[in-house]
């Protein structure tokens, strides 16, 4: 649930939900407990929370208790909110590789993936193969019939033995 507060004419804060004047600090406590925070003006009804975090670095860096680093806040003056963006894309971007390198560096993981490749490629020639034998006639219905009902437990025989490699 988003916290409203107000901000007055007279820059006084106003906490809906407590119904009671806030500081900036509180915000901050707040924002840094992952409490979503909203600020609005209340003559104009305008969102005006990004202002209000910007007052709170600002406040915090004139009392020597930023650990925001001045490249990053020349970078955010400079580029503005691309750079942010594209910094959190990055990073995201960063950990999936790095996510996936990991777990094909896993010998049984990946010998699980390929085992199960190979089983998946083995079924679908035995499909094309029945199917074959289906239409030149060799095979009739009865046979046919027990083929299919035996099918679903052989598959899941497969399934089974493959997240046994894959545990291991």
């Amino acid at each position: 649930m988003i916290r409203v507060v107000k901000r007055y004419e007279s820059r006084k804060l106003y906490d809906t939900e407590e119904s009671r004047y806030v500081s900036l600090d509180e915000i901050a406590v707040w924002v840094r407990d992952g409490q979503e925070v909203q600020i609005i003006d209340n003559s104009s009804s305008q969102d005006v929370t990004a202002q209000t975090l910007a007052q709170i670095i600002l406040d915090e860096g004139r009392n020597g208790r930023s650990s925001i680093p001045a490249d990053v806040l020349r970078d955010l003056v400079r580029f503005g909110e691309r750079t942010l963006t594209s910094g959190v894309e990055h990073v995201q971007q960063s950990m999936d590789k790095m996510v996936k390198a990991s777990i094909d560096r896993l010998g049984p993981v990946r010998q699980a993936r390929e085992e199960m490749t190979r089983l998946r490629s083995r079924l679908e020639e035995l499909e094309e193969s029945l199917a074959e034998l289906e239409a030149s006639g060799v095979v009739d219905e009865t046979d046919l019939e027990t083929v299919r009902k035996n099918a679903p437990a052989k598959k899941a025989a497969a399934k089974k033995a493959a997240s046994a490699k894959q545990a291991k």
